[in-house]
């Protein structure tokens, strides 16, 4: 299947302010793009690209004052299948984890582990260890947490999405990723696009969304515990420890986001 994706976002900037922007495609999906989905701006601003630790595609900027937009509209190839299943995927004992994987067990920003590690052995220490006890976790986090909107906030952990039990798709992924590292079981956040295709009508606003992979049976495998079932259309931007690592644009200074739009949409092949 083709997908069309983008975005348009408007900011105002009181003085020229230096940014972070991370909304490349994932260099894992660089050859599936029609063409290259380069970041635009108006006013034109020299940009920057580097790649973070994490090997996420980087853009850094000054943005000048006033008004300014930034762009992006391509096209992507999908082989059209949902999220992969594998029910019989092994948890590992943490002495055969490689070593790439141990920075993702530890608590991060967001995912306040040491507050969470009594309650998740509470939770889920009886549960079958493998994918039934990642599902068992995502289950739990899908049902615990309310999403709206109205409930964003940017400094909400792990723990604060437990207690408050309201959040948008980045506190079910906190809190996800931190059960599964209290459970000794390398979990790492994806941020990126996801579709409506395959969804019944009637079809919200488009948003970028934020995911978890999790280190079972020898590789790293997806779960969704705010949509909670296999996903198609599903196209990685970035992965890090918690949103801390893959803010969408972080800058450096006072700004205020005036525009939003995001485009994630199925087109004729």
């Amino acid at each position: 299947m083709r997908i069309r994706i983008g975005y348009e976002m408007d900011y105002d900037f009181p003085q020229p302010t230096p940014m972070i922007a991370m909304l490349h495609v994932h260099w894992s999906r660089v050859s599936d793009l029609e063409a290259a989905d380069h970041l635009v701006t108006r006013p034109s601003i020299p940009l920057h690209g580097y790649r973070d630790v994490f090997g996420n595609w980087c853009t850094r900027l000054v943005a000048p004052a006033g008004q300014v937009r930034f762009a992006a509209d391509t096209v992507i190839r999908d082989g059209g299948a949902s999220d992969p299943v594998a029910t019989d995927a092994i948890q590992h004992a943490v002495e055969d984890l490689p070593d790439d994987t141990i920075v993702f067990l530890l608590g991060s920003r967001y995912c306040d582990t040491d507050h969470l590690f009594d309650e998740a052995w509470r939770l889920f220490g009886t549960t079958p260890p493998g994918w039934a006890r990642v599902q068992a976790i995502c289950d739990f986090v899908h049902q615990h947490i309310e999403f709206g909107y109205q409930h964003a906030r940017p400094t909400r952990t792990a723990h604060d999405g437990y207690r408050e039990r309201v959040g948008v798709c980045r506190d079910f992924a906190h809190l996800a990723l931190a059960f599964c590292r209290c459970m000794n079981i390398p979990a790492r956040y994806c941020t990126g696009y996801i579709s409506d295709i395959g969804q019944p009508p009637p079809y919200g606003a488009m948003d970028f969304a934020a995911w978890i992979e999790v280190f079972l049976g020898g590789q790293w495998r997806v779960f969704d515990p705010r949509n909670n079932r296999p996903m198609f259309g599903r196209i990685l931007i970035a992965r890090g420890r918690d949103a801390a690592d893959v803010p969408l644009t972080h800058t450096f200074g006072p700004s205020t986001l005036t525009g939003f739009k995001v485009v994630c949409d199925e087109i004729p092949a």
